[in-house]
């Protein structure tokens, strides 16, 4: 090895790392039940079990988490959790977060938000695994304990609903499920698509896509393709 290759690679090493690194670890772990400690952010992703089923869930979450357009064949060209956190956070850089829509309070929403707030709170509640009459619509989601993959969860389920393409950071702008269904309401009152029933209907949707990948019915791309996305 050259002089000059080591101290490139030393360099590299050097390098503090893309700020999406550690959630992508964060996400991955939970898809492989794993630790985060657990994985080596250097190491390939195929050697890490990341086959097409999971290759679907986590190319669903990181698109939830942090919006953009990242394929299934993105994990090939940056083959690492480390690569693929560079790639993101450059793919990022570049956008906004959107303005957030004020809410003084639940009860002074509209009906179209309040309905949006139900199938929030149902959706949500599916995922803490507890009652939607258990969930405060004013408190702020890190108190309830959406973290950040419960969140890209939670976000992606809306997007199903919606047909919409937000990113997780949304839950940032809009931090409490009141300003979330006032926000919702805002971006889908002018034509809004029928929504996805909440629960297991859109579970299900999801379900069917993982199982026909898994049967090679469908391969990863085209089941990338029929997830729903904003116009």
């Amino acid at each position: 090895m050259s002089h000059e290759h080591q101290t490139l690679t030393g360099a590299a090493a050097d390098a503090p790392p893309p700020a999406p690194l550690t959630e992508l670890v964060e996400m991955l772990a939970g898809l492989l039940r794993l630790r985060p400690e657990q994985i080596d952010p250097r190491q390939s992703f195929r050697s890490l079990g990341v086959r097409s089923v999971l290759t679907v869930k986590f190319v669903s979450l990181v698109n939830a988490r942090w919006g953009g357009e990242v394929k299934a064949t993105s994990l090939f060209e940056h083959p690492t959790p480390l690569a693929l956190a560079g790639h993101v956070a450059q793919e990022t850089e570049s956008l906004k977060a959107s303005a957030p829509v004020p809410v003084s309070s639940a009860t002074a929403l509209e009906p179209a938000a309040r309905d949006v707030l139900d199938l929030l709170c149902e959706q949500l509640a599916g995922i803490l695994h507890c009652a939607p009459g258990d969930i405060d619509s004013s408190a702020p989601f890190n108190l309830l304990g959406v973290d950040s993959i419960r969140g890209a969860k939670f976000v992606a389920a809306i997007n199903l609903a919606h047909g919409m393409n937000e990113r997780a950071v949304a839950l940032y702008d809009h931090p409490n499920l009141a300003a979330m269904a006032v926000h919702i309401a805002h971006l889908t009152k002018t034509a809004a698509p029928p929504p996805v029933p909440a629960g297991p209907a859109g579970a299900i949707e999801l379900e069917a896509l993982l199982d026909a990948v898994q049967a090679d019915r469908l391969s990863v791309e085209e089941a990338l393709t029929r997830l729903p996305r904003r116009v």
